[in-house]
């Protein structure tokens, strides 16, 4: 598979399943190089702002090369430890890739999935043996899990077939993951069924497709606009916010206005629905029966 122009691998090394090996290539999968960055500014002298590292206690200027790591046993107190002594405990790259085991991928929690890159095969030699185990991957649809060192650090990682290579994802640890329970806490009321038969049915008029081209970043292309504006030498003014509308405190009522408000069936049906389920939606009379209404009176 040839490689992108331009495009460098984040590792190198070895996929290894068994006996079978052949060397690849990662790549990472996302990108932010779009992304907008800013610097700071002196705007009295149109300078950028060189930031230095300054001792705590003395308030004095430190030279980077000096400095060392240290991790705080208690308040104020470190343990102090050198590049020499990190080296010593660091993980050595192996270059290789072992695939250890299969699984289901609905049997990973998706809290685990952490961050995505793109394995392909790296050069010419052992690509017959990458297109084996992509292809037996396919056929068994199962995500192989395997171990790979990335910068210093051993990463469980899932690997499943993407088209003519292979999606390699990092997986958090068990330890990295915190207690729902902690935020979760609170007992919920049991719904009453005639709001939920109404909240499922909202559901059903805004169910769609996952199309990710029609989820933009809004605040990016804000900034986007903000400094096209500027750089033209106009004034900028921040509009008044909006105020924020009435809160309903019928819950049943913000159901009825929110299936109404969907864009699934026409009024009719969302009437109908409601009359089913016991809430007819309150509506004006027409000019016609209100003439009829009065007439009716006048006869009396």
């Amino acid at each position: 598979m040839a490689r992108q122009k331009g495009l460098r691998p984040t590792w190198e090394g070895r996929l290894r399943l068994s006996l079978v090996t052949c060397p690849v290539a990662l790549y990472t999968a996302t990108e932010r190089s779009a992304d907008i960055h800013f610097n700071l500014i002196n705007p009295k002298t149109n300078n950028r702002i060189r930031m230095q590292t300054v001792d705590a206690g003395t308030g004095k200027a430190v030279d980077r090369a000096d400095l060392v790591r240290g991790f705080e046993v208690s308040k104020n107190k470190y343990v102090l430890l050198d590049k020499e002594e990190l080296d010593a405990v660091r993980l050595e790259s192996t270059r290789t890739l072992d695939i250890e085991e299969f699984v289901d991928a609905a049997g990973i929690d998706r809290i685990y999935w952490d961050q995505p890159y793109y394995l392909a095969p790296s050069g010419k030699t052992g690509i017959e043996a990458f297109s084996v185990i992509l292809a037996a991957m396919v056929r068994q649809k199962k995500v192989a899990l395997g171990r790979v060192v990335m910068h210093q650090r051993e990463r469980i990682c899932a690997l499943e077939p993407r088209g003519k290579g292979i999606l390699l994802t990092t997986l958090r640890t068990h330890d990295e993951i915190r207690d729902a329970s902690e935020v979760f806490d609170r007992s919920l009321p049991k719904p009453e069924p005639r709001m939920l038969q109404i909240a499922e049915k909202i559901i059903e008029q805004q169910e769609a497709e996952f199309q990710p081209g029609r989820f933009k970043d809004r605040y990016e292309d804000a900034l986007r606009d903000l400094i096209a504006r500027k750089k033209k030498g106009e004034t900028v003014t921040t509009a008044a916010p909006e105020e924020d509308e009435e809160k309903v405190v019928d819950l049943m009522e913000a159901l009825r206005k929110s299936l109404k408000g969907g864009g699934g069936p026409s009024r009719e049906k969302t009437e109908r629905f409601l009359e089913a389920h016991g809430r007819r939606a309150k509506t004006k009379p027409k000019g016609r029966s209100r003439r009829k209404s009065a007439a009716r009176k006048r006869a009396a």
